[in-house]
């Protein structure tokens, strides 16, 4: 097979390791968010896991080898665009080796335009949209405290997952049930309210987490170390209940039989604008980007959207 491995390793700080933490220190110097930088790392863990486990390294990277990632990637029934994703940024690290002298050149355009080109090409599915029923049942059947408060969250503030990880625990407004977001590139809004029914699976999971969480530990949603959750393992734990309620067909090539993290931000839209939500409020709310100069001047009251949210937001029973 013929070889488009990087070249030779040019300097002795060039282990895979080393240079992997340069890599992560260069975005930064880009000044690039933390939110990408932090899905580099992500994506880029998980690729050199897999060269471990599989005796290559970093430098050492063909064509079999990144068709066997591709392979496995599809093998854990990831949504095309995940796919994608990740050979963005393996395609990012090689273009920075490339440039400090570290690669003769990157293997990645070549295998994107062959093997992920479809992709791009073919017409998106349609995002899975479940009924207040089904989500009121997924909830309900997670017995996890802290998965049952994650799931509750997302589909009552239509928050993304990023946004989701990084509320530290005194974000959390409990006298008129809001969460304080953290800035970000994306998001104009960082106020979101969330109901009572919320509310009561949130304290319960706050109370657990006083036992979990590590002394001096800021982040409201923990792992098992004690430690903040990353964005790996609440798309796993989302997945797994949704497969386990008959909701998420990881085998399926088709997007409307998944349901990611992000089908509660679409669930939280839909139904608030199908329980008759004034436009403008369900775009606040969901924190969107304002293109348009008026926009700027736009002002909600915030009580008034405050009242609107809790008279329009699905009850689920939970």
């Amino acid at each position: 097979m013929e070889s488009l491995t990087l070249g030779e390793i040019m300097t002795p700080r060039s282990t895979g390791k080393e240079v992997l933490k340069e890599f992560i220190e260069d975005c930064r110097l880009r000044g690039m968010t933390g939110g990408s930088i932090s899905s580099y790392k992500s994506d880029l863990k998980i690729f050199s896991d897999y060269l471990i486990s599989n005796e290559f390294n970093l430098f050492s990277v063909d064509r079999g080898v990144l068709k066997g990632f591709l392979g496995y990637l599809k093998g854990k029934g990831l949504a095309l665009k995940t796919i994608e994703h990740y050979f963005t940024s393996i395609g990012a690290f090689y273009d920075y080796l490339s440039y400090e002298g570290l690669a003769n050149n990157s293997p990645i355009p070549q295998f994107r335009k062959r093997y992920l080109r479809r992709y791009k090409d073919d017409p998106p599915g349609e995002r899975k949209l479940i009924s207040v029923e089904q989500m009121s049942a997924l909830i309900d059947s997670i017995l996890d405290p802290q998965g049952k408060a994650i799931a509750i969250l997302l589909a009552k503030t239509g928050i993304r997952r990023n946004e989701l990880i990084n509320i530290d625990a005194d974000d959390v407004n409990w006298g008129d049930l809001s969460v304080r977001l953290k800035p970000t590139a994306k998001r104009s809004n960082r106020l979101v309210f969330f109901d009572d029914e919320c509310g009561r699976v949130l304290r319960r999971w706050v109370e657990v987490r006083k036992e979990i969480a590590e002394e001096g530990e800021r982040g409201l949603f923990v792992s098992e170390t004690g430690r903040r959750i990353n964005r790996n393992s609440v798309y796993n734990a989302i997945t797994k209940w949704a497969e386990r309620a008959g909701l998420h067909d990881p085998s399926s090539p088709k997007l409307e039989d998944h349901f990611s993290p992000h089908c509660f931000r679409h669930w939280f839209t839909t139904h608030l604008i199908r329980n008759g939500m004034p436009r403008e409020y369900v775009k606040e709310l969901r924190g969107d980007a304002r293109y348009e100069a008026i926009d700027l001047y736009h002002h909600i009251d915030r009580e008034e959207l405050r009242r609107s949210y809790l008279a329009h937001i699905p009850k689920l029973g939970i």
